[in-house]
């Protein structure tokens, strides 16, 4: 599919012609089914974000972690329930950097004779947030892999696949045209592959009613914060003087030292329009004042604003584990042509995270294979100076158990926030904050109404700790979402291991799971 975007024409995948992809609207309770054939020149899988997958492990997507990737002029089905499921979620590419345009919602709404738990909104707009790149996302990636370094920053925004009209050769915005005097349900997605993002609505306030599909309670504020994979639901009275309003996204750079360039120019801002009823299309939109893009208190008021609805957070707790973000170097591999000496890695606990090859970790975990991967991922973290390795390692986990991660993301130079996303379970988020987390900070443990998600960003230079209880038997990936940070090694894998009863152990794959 050819895009003309930033005075250039661009050739990029894309599903059934889309940017964003379809929208898949469905009720929960509902059975998904959906064919994805591959006729792209790229091997490519379907992740469905935030879906549990609850005894459907085959159907979650990851490359090389639940299935082998769908070849070009191959095919698979995707089954999967949404039960359990009510708010907005997304799917993705998770192979490469084809996510980058291979994206689209996942709307799951309250099944029939039920409502919202907040007032019905009179409309919904989805809003799917991403980046741009002129050049082919998986030659960027590739040089990047083949240099070992960071690959390139994006050209531009985009909301719902356009940048707006502040951006060079700009020839359409997205435009929702709403009534005044109504209530409008924002469906916020972060679809950027390696940026968090700052969004606004100029003159209008948010109410988060849920994010990442998980009902929050009601928080007002006029700027949505968003990592990577994040996704909020909000509602917007249009209460306003009727007329043009832009809304607005721009980066939000968490990277320490911090980025000193500030998008109030408008040079990285993309725009869409809230257009009331009855305005001229041509009228001057109003811009809303945008945050620093280094606005770390912004993004930090946001995520601790947040309350979940009271919940019966799991105890007592079975598996304690403190897992370390880390960025480093490791040698060049042999295959890295255009690397130099040494190469930008990163790791979980001094575990540089590398999928397998030859079969994906499900199936081996199904088939009981050996020499795919070792299940020693260590639960703490390695002393000073101990150094990185490269590895498949996982951390099993007995069905049913209680567990508690303490994610450290320790001030190093660089250091950055990370958006870390667990497949195939929500987790509460028991606490967040700045420094090196202690056994202290337990007493300050959330344990009434705790935000549940299943991607949080880990502040740079602080912690989070997160507690979720594996009722899901599988192979589940727990990464950073800024994909340039997968093929680094940011990430490792939780193998749940089968219960006692048929509903609680892993099913056989269907006939057609792709093969390697």
């Amino acid at each position: 599919m050819k895009i003309n975007q930033l005075c250039n024409s661009t050739d990029i995948i894309a599903v059934n012609g889309q940017l964003p992809g379809p929208t898949i609207d469905v009720f929960e309770g509902d059975e998904v089914v959906v064919d994805v054939i591959n006729a792209s020149p790229y091997n490519l899988t379907i992740h469905w974000h935030g879906i549990l997958q609850k005894l459907t492990p085959w159907a979650d997507g990851p490359s090389m972690v639940t299935q082998c990737p769908i070849q070009p002029n191959g095919s698979y089905t995707y089954r999967f329930n949404v039960t359990g499921h009510e708010g907005t979620l997304w799917w993705h590419a998770h192979s490469s950097f084809l996510r980058a345009t291979v994206y689209g919602p996942l709307i799951i709404r309250p099944r029939n004779g039920t409502a919202y738990p907040f007032p019905a909104p009179d409309q919904e707009v989805p809003v799917v947030l991403g980046e741009w790149w002129s050049q082919n996302v998986v030659d960027v990636e590739k040089d990047a892999v083949m240099a070992g370094q960071l690959p390139s920053h994006s050209d531009a925004f985009t909301i719902n696949g356009l940048t707006g009209q502040l951006y060079q050769c700009a020839n359409e915005t997205f435009t929702a045209v709403v009534q005044p005097n109504t209530t409008v349900l924002l469906r916020v997605i972060n679809a950027a592959l390696n940026t968090h993002l700052f969004f606004k609505v100029a003159g209008h306030n948010f109410t988060v009613v849920a994010v990442d599909a998980c009902y929050t309670a009601n928080y007002t504020t006029d700027t949505l914060v968003l990592a990577p994979g994040n996704t909020v639901d909000a509602l917007v009275y249009t209460g306003a003087a009727p007329g043009s309003y832009y809304m607005a996204v721009e980066p939000h750079h968490t990277l320490s030292p911090a980025a000193t360039t500030d998008a109030s120019d408008g040079g990285s801002v993309a725009t869409g329009i809230l257009l009331y009823n009855g305005t001229s299309a041509t009228a001057t939109p109003a811009m809303p004042a945008m945050p620093n893009n280094s606005d770390s208190t912004t993004a930090n008021d946001f995520y601790s604003g947040l309350r979940g609805v009271p919940a019966a957070v799991p105890s007592p707790v079975d598996v304690n584990m403190t897992i370390q973000l880390g960025l480093g170097q490791l040698p060049c591999d042999a295959a890295q042509t255009n690397c130099s000496v040494n190469a930008f890695a990163a790791a979980m606990n001094g575990v540089s995270f590398r999928l397998p090859t030859q079969m994906s970790l499900l199936e081996a975990q199904f088939g009981n294979a050996s020499g795919v991967y070792t299940a020693d991922f260590p639960d703490g973290v390695p002393p000073n100076g101990t150094a990185m390795v490269e590895g498949t390692k996982v951390r099993s986990l007995p069905y049913n158990s209680t567990v508690e991660v303490v994610l450290q993301n320790p001030m190093a130079f660089p250091s950055e926030s990370h958006p870390i996303h667990l497949h195939g379970f929500n987790f509460f988020v028991l606490a967040q904050g700045l420094g090196t987390f202690a056994p202290g900070n337990a007493s300050a443990y959330n344990l009434v109404d705790p935000v549940a998600r299943n991607t949080i960003a880990v502040p740079a230079g602080g912690w989070a700790v997160i507690r979720f209880v594996a009722n899901n038997p599988g192979m589940w990936f727990f990464h950073c979402h800024l994909d340039a940070h997968v093929p680094m090694g940011l990430g490792m894998v939780f193998a749940v291991e089968n219960g006692t009863t048929a509903d609680s152990m892993l099913p056989p794959p269907p006939a057609d799971l792709p093969v390697c």
